[in-house]
């Protein structure tokens, strides 16, 4: 007879019971409390989720267990306590008439809770329903505690929006206690910000943007570098930069947002503070919809008027042009030339949305124009005739490169790391719930000023750590999308190239290059290839 154990805990904290604890005692309870059955320590299976909470079933080793029910035929799961499992009851409820119709009893060691018999499945039944409500008294005290922040006008700390540094701060009294209050205020880049602002008022665009701060040798002075389209376009959004007046108050107001300030105060005093504004339940902190936010008056300056940009926003809501574009989906050799000039690598990028010419243009350039680079492009599809015809040439020897195939394989699959990636992503998810119950211990009003301020330095500290680990997983994911190929078919495909090549798809061609050719250098007259050896 095979048994699954199942542990989870939300955080890699010393409160609580540890997973380890939670499996020691699951298995001390099938050894010494089911006597009625013989279970032998192969046959228990032990699946345990750190770092991950209740609120769904999205959970790797809860999904790996539901996938072996089948494989191993469990009679059993056993798990520390209820909410280890689940605090909704929607999913309990789905889990158990899945267990059910699978003959697969659910044990929970903690409540004595056995579903073999109608009361054990019953009680279960209602505790799932207390978990649920704790679960969702939680989520209900951070949202007050967000419209708590709002109503004083905290910014809560972290990376402060370009234009704005650190804080001053202040005693200000909430609930009759004395807590510490943040305000951003203006750093020398509020300049460059209003230049955007300005700029795109004019041109709207945010490519122009970008050019004519190039053009202007206008740098970031916190990084000391030029600023990237995404980035313009992110500090265009932001409405931290827009005056709280009324026609921002009515443009939130007609998205449905949670205003917590009357409208008559919003009288252009301040600047526009938001609560809830990103979702940091998934991988890079995409924005919730303006209806999920909670909106109110800061207590910093703003440097925009709401009709100006309320106008901006139902711009970029409408219009198609400034989306950004990826252009590299065209030539086969985006990002494997570099140009020589700048140092940068080439780009294909279409001549028109409609037609199918195209040309390779340096990144520089393509983001400021000749006043970054002015090396002269390269002719797209002449460009990928010349070098498949190229590699053509050099296959009529292909023994030479074998040994170059071999070495590739060899160092490809030394980047490959699933490990390195589940555990950032297990690190993620760990900060993430970290985050959460800091963010519901500053409900404690019982709390001191200086524990308020130390948790706010605490989330901020995790945020930027949250920030740098999803940009990690993002580099990751991406190497491992670049080299997840069968590189023995791909040698059987370079071996039969001139016949086979017309007929591949874009992508297998694109790694078919990649295999060869380690990089091609323009410097604006001549193309130089240099091959894997």
């Amino acid at each position: 007879m095979k048994v699954a154990v199942y542990c989870r805990k939300s955080l890699f904290t010393g409160k609580g019971e540890s997973v380890e604890n939670q499996i020691e005692m699951c298995r001390q309870y099938i050894k010494f409390s089911m006597v009625d059955i013989e279970v032998a320590d192969e046959d228990i299976f032990v699946y345990e989720d750190e770092g991950y909470s209740a609120k769904d079933l999205k959970r790797p080793q809860f999904q790996q267990m539901m996938k072996d029910l089948d494989t191993y035929k469990f009679c059993y799961i056993v798990c520390y306590r209820l909410d280890r499992l689940s605090r909704n009851v929607s999913d309990f409820s789905g889990l158990i008439e899945k267990l059910n119709a699978k003959g697969v009893n659910l044990i929970c060691i903690k409540e004595h809770f056995d579903t073999s018999s109608p009361m054990g499945k019953a009680m279960m039944y209602i505790t799932s329903v207390f978990a649920q409500l704790e679960r969702e008294t939680i989520a209900e005290r951070v949202r007050d505690n967000m419209h708590l922040l709002a109503r004083t006008g905290r910014w809560l700390g972290g990376t402060p929006p370009t234009g704005y540094q650190g804080t001053e701060e202040s005693e200000v009294i909430v609930d009759g206690k004395v807590k510490t209050s943040h305000k951003l205020v203006f750093s020398d880049d509020i300049e460059t910000v209003k230049l955007m602002y300005n700029h795109f008022l004019e041109t709207y665009s945010v490519s122009a943007v970008s050019k004519y701060l190039i053009a202007k040798k206008v740098r970031s002075k916190t990084t000391g570098k030029y600023f990237s389209v995404l980035g313009i376009r992110d500090i265009l959004q932001n409405p931290v930069y827009c005056i709280a007046d009324e026609n921002a108050y009515d443009y939130f107001a007609e998205n449905g947002s949670d205003i917590c300030r009357n409208k008559e105060l919003w009288n252009g005093g301040h600047g526009v503070s938001t609560y809830n504004k990103r979702n940091y339940s998934r991988s890079g902190a995409p924005r919730n919809s303006l209806d999920e936010w909670i909106v109110s008056i800061g207590k910093h300056e703003g440097i925009i008027s709401g009709k100006e940009w309320v106008a901006i926003q139902k711009y970029f809501h409408n219009n198609s042009k400034e989306k950004i574009v990826n252009h590299s989906e065209t030539g086969l050799l985006s990002g494997l030339i570099y140009c020589t000039k700048c140092g940068e690598k080439m780009f294909s990028k279409k001549h028109k949305a409609t037609s199918d010419n195209f040309s390779y243009i340096c990144s520089s350039k393509l983001k400021g124009g000749n006043t970054l680079c002015d090396c002269p492009n390269l002719t797209g599809r002449q460009t990928d005739d010349f070098l498949v015809d190229y590699i053509k040439g050099k296959l009529d020897d292909f023994d030479t490169f074998i040994p170059a195939l071999e070495n590739l394989k060899r160092e490809y699959e030394k980047e490959i790391n699933i490990d390195k990636i589940d555990k950032i992503k297990k690190k993620i998810e760990t900060v993430k719930n970290e985050i959460d119950t800091l963010v519901s211990r500053l409900t404690d009003t019982a709390l001191s000023r200086a524990s308020i301020s130390a948790i706010d330095k605490k989330i901020a500290k995790q945020t930027e750590y949250l920030h740098a680990l999803e940009k990690e997983l993002t580099e990751q994911n991406q190497t491992s999308e670049n080299i997840d190929f069968d590189m023995e078919a791909l040698i059987e495909s370079v071996k039969s190239f001139k016949n086979l090549f017309d007929d591949l798809s874009i992508c297998d061609k694109r790694q078919i290059i990649r295999l060869l050719i380690q990089k091609i250098e323009w410097d604006g007259a001549d193309l130089h290839i240099f091959m894997y050896s």
